[in-house]
């Protein structure tokens, strides 16, 4: 954990639509543009190595991306033999893209803002209105409709923040819906959205997809 005291004011960002992060989940990331491995190669050097996850905005101008992304920091890495590196990040906390630092790198260099998110420091969130029988069988409905599969047994074991915030990070939804789970206030309602969600994709019976 990183003590709010040293979040930088500053952050590197990885533009990267239908992926994000959250507080306490790992993502995976392949990391193989030249400009982002100059990136990586320079989070490598400070004393955080976060690098900020943050979503691209649909149907708007190139370069335009979401308010609100969420930090990760580096936590494992692996350079292949073509040069690519194959990266883990761990989610810290949420942030507010404020501003565009000027300059001559090859990727965006981005004034933050914490400030709206210091409960992602805080710990594992629990959700008291939880009903995981309820969920997971509105669960199974959805992975057989979007003909998902996945470790169903370590699924059913993990905490109730790991769930919630792992599928919504992993499951094929849209990168708005995406960004909406991402900006959900509480873990309550990351998983009232999630479930929304679910029961709309039910209801609209197509999919496919693999969830891994």
């Amino acid at each position: 954990m990183i003590p709010a005291a040293n979040l930088p004011d500053t952050l590197p960002l990885f533009p990267l639509s239908g992926a994000m992060v959250l507080p306490r989940a790992r993502l995976p990331l392949n990391i193989f543009e030249p400009r982002y491995l100059a990136m990586f190669e320079d989070v490598l050097k400070t004393r955080e190595r976060l690098i900020g996850m943050i979503q691209p905005m649909d149907h708007a101008a190139e370069g335009q991306m979401h308010t609100v992304g969420c930090a990760g920091r580096v936590t494992s890495f692996t350079e292949t033999e073509d040069g690519r590196y194959m990266i883990s990040l761990t989610g810290i906390s949420r942030f507010r893209y404020q501003s565009k630092v000027e300059g001559f790198l090859p990727y965006v260099q981005a004034k933050i803002d914490w400030q709206e998110f210091q409960r992602d420091l805080g710990g594992v969130e629990h959700d008291g209105d939880f009903d995981r029988d309820g969920f997971l069988k509105l669960l199974e409905r959805f992975f057989e409709v979007e003909e998902l599969d996945t470790d169903w047994e370590n699924l059913k074991k993990a905490e109730t923040e790991m769930l919630v915030n792992s599928l919504s990070m992993l499951a094929p939804f849209s990168s708005e819906d995406k960004q909406a789970l991402l900006e959900a206030r509480t873990l309550n309602a990351r998983r009232e959205t999630l479930v929304t969600l679910m029961e709309f994709a039910l209801r609209r019976g197509d999919g496919g997809g693999v969830m891994q």
